[in-house]
């Protein structure tokens, strides 16, 4: 959809109250598309932007599922990197993306938390200063979606995190399946997705010096050093010193930095010189559009309600910042209570990922107190030959009950944008699509 679109946009446009939440939204001629602000709290206001597959097809035997994307950081805007960066149905440029997610669910991004992409504060005081607040925030914007998007209330509903957004679809989709058992909420938990997610903070910091040593990027004496480092983010982090444990983090990134040649954290096979983001999505540096051009320029004039003063940022430090007491708090409980509710959650992580990796996700999850762990770890992995040329393997998968994990090769922390036929086909197979 490129700017002849614009002039068909703000058919429906109007101000409504859901509950206790304040509502705008706007959306296409069509149906297919809409926008709107949900007040979450006083001051604080949530944008999100909900897409129709063309592709959707229902029945009451396999209802077309929607999922619900979240950012990584804290302070990344789904709406803005999740959409045209990653998995939406335009790329940076406007041009249709062959691997969007659309085609196998519709989509929901949003601007979390408040403060992030176009979602804005009127004050800073209303920023989330938890991740509990963030995660309450998103449950509000859920029950004003859920009377405004109808198709909601019978479509299984897929929180997908990537990142630190992957710590909020979690503790999100406690609160979800909380309200859900207590009949305080008018929609289906699909399953709750974890992609290259920030779970564990020691587990991680345990997991750089061993994965970078064997790939050649730490020798002998930055490794100790490194692991003396990571012993001590755990000590900090059970004495719930969380403040220390990030500057301890921190510094044992800035010496992996130095010591490494300057490795990049998303993707270990390119140096901090190149941008894993920007070389695979847009257009491999070619393209005459940057992220921050579109959302500043035609998409914002597309939208029509973002206020005038606020200002599209790809990443907000003032969120990292009023997060910070939370940062290194794990979420494996979390998870744990998902699990136990009978929740379907699905971890991904991406093969050269370094700031989530794999190890450290493997090391997590064997944490869990799920009562079916001891059986889920036994289990062979299944060999999946998702892409052409079929005889390449794309990936892993080990699943027992309700918990999924695959092990995807070939991609670093964004594993949409460096294997984007991989994940159609993991999310596909994931939200059991009817267009799978």
């Amino acid at each position: 959809m490129g700017s002849h679109a614009i002039i068909a946009i703000v058919c429906l446009l109007w101000l409504s109250i859901y509950g206790d939440a304040a509502t705008i939204t706007a959306g296409t001629a069509d149906g297919m598309e809409k926008w709107g602000y949900v007040e979450v709290r006083p001051k604080a206001n949530l944008f999100w932007w909900y897409y129709k597959s063309p592709q959707r097809v229902s029945s009451p035997e396999k209802p077309w599922p929607t999922i619900l994307w979240l950012q990584g950081g804290p302070g990344g805007s789904g709406v803005g990197q999740g959409n045209f960066l990653e998995i939406g149905p335009l790329d940076v440029d406007q041009n249709p993306r062959n691997s969007t997610w659309l085609q196998k669910a519709d989509l929901i991004f949003v601007d979390s938390p408040v403060g992030v992409g176009y979602s804005y504060v009127e004050d800073p005081s209303a920023l989330a200063k938890t991740d509990s607040q963030a995660a309450q925030d998103l449950m509000d914007l859920l029950k004003a979606l859920s009377e405004e998007i109808m198709t909601l209330q019978t479509s299984p509903l897929f929180l997908v995190g990537e990142s630190y957004g992957g710590k909020f679809a979690a503790l999100a989709g406690v609160s979800m399946a909380r309200a859900l058992r207590a009949g305080a909420l008018k929609l289906t938990l699909g399953g709750v997705v974890l992609g290259d997610s920030w779970i564990s903070p020691d587990d991680f910091a345990l997991s750089y010096p061993w994965l970078l040593q064997a790939m050649s990027r730490l020798d002998d004496n930055a490794v100790g050093k490194a692991i003396t480092m990571a012993l001590t983010v755990k000590k900090q982090i059970a004495a719930g010193q969380f403040a220390a444990a990030q500057q301890t983090w921190t510094n044992q990134l800035d010496l992996i930095n130095s010591k490494s040649g300057r490795v990049n954290i998303e993707n270990i096979l390119i140096d901090n010189t190149m941008s894993s983001v920007a070389g695979s999505s847009q257009a491999t540096m070619s393209s005459p559009n940057t992220i921050s051009d579109i959302m500043n320029g035609i998409i914002k004039e597309k939208l029509q309600i973002i206020p005038k003063g606020v200002i599209w940022q790809e990443a907000s430090l003032q969120v990292f910042d009023a997060l910070s007491n939370d940062f290194m708090k794990p979420a494996i409980n979390e998870v744990d209570e998902l699990l136990s509710y009978g929740v379907n959650v699905t971890v991904y992580n991406g093969q050269l990922d370094i700031i989530c990796p794999t190890l450290g996700a493997e090391a997590w999850v064997k944490r869990l107190k799920w009562h079916g762990l001891r059986n889920f770890l036994s289990l062979p992995r299944k060999t999946l030959h998702y892409c052409q040329p079929y005889y390449l393997t794309n990936a892993f998968v080990r699943a027992y009950k309700n918990l999924n994990f695959y092990w995807v090769l070939g991609a670093g922390h964004m594993v949409p944008v460096d294997q984007p036929c991989t994940a159609l086909h993991m999310i596909s197979s994931v939200v059991q699509s009817p267009d799978n």
